[in-house]
């Protein structure tokens, strides 16, 4: 370590002279049929020396060492290496297609098909380039601005929201938008969002749980998929590239902090400045194994303090004094790894390990409350909610040919624990002998997947034919594990004899269970599993080299819930050299996460700021039976899109309309009291005051269009890139489905509230302008980012509107030698927040989780180098 910090203090005081010792390079990058290449990013190996071609393909690189080996890289094309020795001018040809070792574009199996080629819209983000001069340190958020479609917002008294962030494409779920790395299938969390948050009943992926360091390039496939991929992929597809390099260490210091002061702050918080401070440290390396093979390793670490946004503390009465982002310690390795075995046969293995520590703030308990014991916190007390959260996966196969077929034989494991605790807190019915921490239990989920896939293509069936079929089995395992007994058990009960009779008699009149997170009982565990089996096929032909048509079919069965079998139609027409058509048809399905059936707990709720303790009952449960809750089924959904790509000269554009009809949604419904007249007595007959449970409530439709517009040019040393992208919205619900039992009760069922927190899952336009412009040393990005309108229902079943904002992000990034460069700059520069409302809000803060969340601007600097 001691060496690393003494090289990056010599890289920071190279002397500024070393700008005078740098050579020159030009050149002209083409495809093989001689049309020139845009976007190639071509670099000095081992530097961060960089630069892109124009929309002529010329490009103008500065360089450093004599011995310099430039390399030139474009998705969709194989890469290449040359040695300058000396040459003015280095002219260089990209072969179209992806070698076997290299991971296809996301959306085809075909492995010659590059990004602007696809019958399906795909973005494509360098992560190396999106990282360097950006302010969001962690995935989740690096996306949420990269991505128009992309859509996340950091959770404040959401329980395990807090922890794990939930995250949505194109304002579908989190759970159905599927994770691949590397083209495999990636785990989910073993989380479940319960509050009103994006995401309320459903599950998702843990990105943040993948170092932002170990990643190449990320894919976002904005297509239905399920016939491709299988379950989750209603939304689309989002796959992460991980890096390859080698004989080189590339890593990054990074630190920054928060604007405490909102526009309209309070006094208390005028002696602060600046909070929510966050430190990363990365490193990346690669060793060479043989001439084909590689290792490539990341170890990253993530520290955020908490924010905190509070709305009146001279109020304490009636608001949170702690409301804003946890805090969070996060470490994570990844590795990612190619070894030869023969000239046509090699082995790969690629997984990491993540550990996260969090501590997030829970409703404030008033002094005198009977959550409360003042001989313990005399002024009242906020309960932390903590968390350890333990992901692990690993990927491993065999790729080769055989007879002309590429075969790709793999298994991949993954899994994702939560443990809670609570500190802080206390359980009121221990009054003075309680303790303030308790272990809460917590939650596991684990998948294994074991597939085999061929692939061939017939160069000689019209302009090329290329099909893929292959199997998968996998096995789903999920588990509840309960706290410590103080951390759910009412001291205050005891049984007691009346009229000869042994009944439980509360004699404290006080909630039991630690205070912000009351623990999983023994009577919550579980541990259930199952299984499915799935076998896919896909073709693409090129009926000519205009005319592209594709088809894929795949079947699934499920041990718990049955079969789906699915189908996707897509094609491509160039209409010349500048323009195409696209146009995709497919149905799709998502299978009831393990999570949604079994998950079940009694938690303590807050509405309108008072306390009522709620059970979520398991979808086979006693009380679910009674009520006539039908066993819960798979969504079933229709996507189609229609779109065009041009180019013309130094401008590209892509518009893509959409639209997705989902049957049978599975949703959180809200809380059937025991006060009820009509079901009341079948809940105090189960000892439940409040049950809410997960049903296939309702179907929806989203049309929306998705746009992005590029433009980039050299203009003598200045080079220039803009874009302008946008994703627009909208969702319209259907007909609530309830049971017989709960006919007319479809207000309670999935009332306007839950209805607006399914709406909000993104907003109904987000629009984003990056401009950047380079000279010499010195690059300069601006980038304005415009939420649109967003509508929730608070406690008093008021709406509480958010208005359209605009965010602004400024980063200026300077090369300080060959091998270092320096970035700062602000996130959100001006001090945006969401429209301000009362304190009645999900939160209860003064803002809902929208938008761009409500931490306010963000100032940073990072230290990007190489050695």
């Amino acid at each position: 370590m001691r060496r690393v910090v003494m090289v990056v203090a010599a890289l920071l005081l190279t002397p500024l002279a070393a700008s005078a010792q740098s050579r020159v390079v030009t050149g002209r990058v083409t495809g093989p049929e001689g049309r020139p290449l845009a976007g190639v990013r071509v670099e000095e190996k081992g530097t961060l020396n960089a630069a892109l071609t124009d929309a002529e393909g010329r490009y103008v690189l500065r360089y450093g060492s004599p011995d310099a080996v430039i390399r030139f890289s474009l998705i969709g094309y194989g890469e290449e290496e040359r040695r300058v020795d000396g040459a003015a001018t280095l002219d260089v040809v990209l072969h179209e297609g992806i070698a076997i070792e290299e991971i296809v574009v996301v959306g085809t199996r075909r492995a010659n098909r590059s990004v602007l080629t696809t019958p399906v819209a795909v973005d494509v983000i360098d992560v190396r380039e999106a990282a360097q001069a950006s302010g969001q340190l962690d995935l989740n958020q690096l996306l949420q601005y990269a991505a128009p479609s992309f859509n996340v917002n950091r959770q404040s008294g959401a329980d395990g929201s807090d922890h794990i962030d939930p995250a949505t494409l194109r304002g579908l779920g989190p759970d159905q938008t599927l994770v691949l790395i590397n083209g495999k299938r990636r785990h989910q969390s073993s989380l479940i969002n319960i509050f009103g948050t994006r995401g309320r009943g459903n599950t998702g992926t843990d990105l943040n749980a993948i170092p932002v360091a170990a990643i190449e390039r990320i894919e976002i496939l904005r297509d239905g998929a399920s016939a491709q991929y299988g379950s989750d992929a209603i939304a689309g597809v989002v796959n992460i590239v991980l890096k390859s390099t080698v004989d080189e260490f590339t890593g990054s210091i990074a630190a920054g902090a928060h604007n405490a002061k909102p526009p309209s702050s309070f006094d208390v918080l005028r002696d602060r400045s600046l909070d929510g401070g966050q430190f990363q440290v990365s490193g990346n390396y690669g060793i060479r194994v043989g001439e084909r093979g590689f290792v490539n390793a990341t170890a990253e670490y993530l520290s955020k303090d908490r924010t905190n946004r509070p709305a009146d503390p001279g109020r304490w009465d009636i608001y949170r004094r702690e409301f804003g982002d946890a805090a969070v310690d996060n470490f994570g390795v990844f590795v990612n790894s190619r070894l030869p075995v023969t000239e046509e046969t090699y082995f790969y293995a690629f997984g990491g390990a993540n550990f996260r520590q969090t501590d997030a703030f829970a409703w404030t308990r008033e002094p005198d409350s009977e959550r409360n014991v003042p001989a313990i916190y005399p002024n009242g007390f906020d309960p932390r909610i903590l968390s350890d959260i333990t992901d692990r996966s690993l990927s491993a196969g065999i790729r080769t040919k055989i007879r002309e077929w590429d075969v790709d034989l793999g298994h991949t494991f993954g899994s994702n624990r939560f443990h809670y605790f609570v500190d802080g807190t206390l359980n009121a019915s221990l009054l003075e002998r309680s303790p303030t921490r308790f272990d809460a239990g917590g939650f596991d989920f684990a998948q294994r997947t074991t597939g085999i896939t061929f692939t061939r293509f017939f160069p000689g069936v019209r302009s090329g034919l290329n099909v893929a079929f292959g199997a998968e089995y996998r096995v789903d395992e999920y588990e509840i594990f309960a706290g410590e007994e103080a951390s759910y058990r009412n001291y205050g009960v005891v049984d007691t004899v009346i009229d000869g009779r042994v009944v439980q008699v509360d004699v404290l009149g006080r909630p039991g269970g630690s205070q912000g997170f009351p623990g999983f009982r023994p009577s919550n565990e579980v541990d259930e599993m199952r299984s499915n089996l799935g076998a896919f096929i896909d073709a693409e032909l090129d009926l000519t080299d205009r005319v592209m048509v594709g088809a894929a079919a795949r079947f699934e069965d499920y041990s718990d819930f049955g079969s789906t079998l699915n189908a996707k139609l897509a094609t491509r027409i160039a209409l010349n050299d500048a323009i195409a058509l696209r146009a995709s048809a497919s149905t799709g399905f998502r299978a009831p996460s393990l999570a949604q059936i079994h998950f079940n707990t009694t938690f303590t709720d807050f509405v309108s700021g008072v306390a009522v303790d709620k059970i979520i009952a398991k979808n086979n449960s006693p009380i679910t039976r009674a009520l006539g809750i039908p066993r819960l089924k798979e969504e079933k959904a229709v996507n189609a899109s229609v779109g065009l790509t041009a180019r013309f000269g130094d401008f590209t554009a892509t518009v893509d309309g959409y639209y997705v009809d989902i049957d049978d949604r599975i949703v959180l419904t809200g809380a059937f009291e025991d006060t009820d007249p009509d079901i009341g007595e079948e809940l105090r007959s189960l000892q439940v005051g409040a049950a809410q449970f997960f049903t296939n409530a309702l179907d929806t439709r989203t049309v929306g269009l998705d746009v992005v517009f590029t433009y980039a040019r050299l203009f003598g040393d200045h080079s220039f890139r803009g874009s302008l992208v946008g994703n627009f919205n909208d969702m319209k619900l259907g007909t609530i489905h309830t049971s017989p039992r709960l006919r007319g009760k479809e207000e309670i069922y999935f009332g306007r509230r839950e209805q607006h927190f399914l709406l909000a899952s993104a907003p109904p336009s987000k629009i984003g302008l990056t401009l950047e412009h380079g000279l010499g040393r010195l690059q300069t990005m601006l980038r304005l980012v415009r939420f649109g309108e967003v509508v929730l229902i608070d406690w008093l079943d008021t709406e509480d509107v958010y208005e359209p904002k605009i965010t602004t992000d400024l980063s200026f990034t300077y090369r300080i030698s060959d091998n270092a460069s320096l970035s700062f700059g602000g996130a959100n520069l001006f001090n945006v927040y969401p429209t301000q409302q009362d304190t009645e809000t999900e939160t209860g803060g003064l803002w809902d989780a929208v938008q761009m969340g409500f931490s306010g601007a963000f100032y940073f600097a990072r230290l990007n180098f190489k050695l």
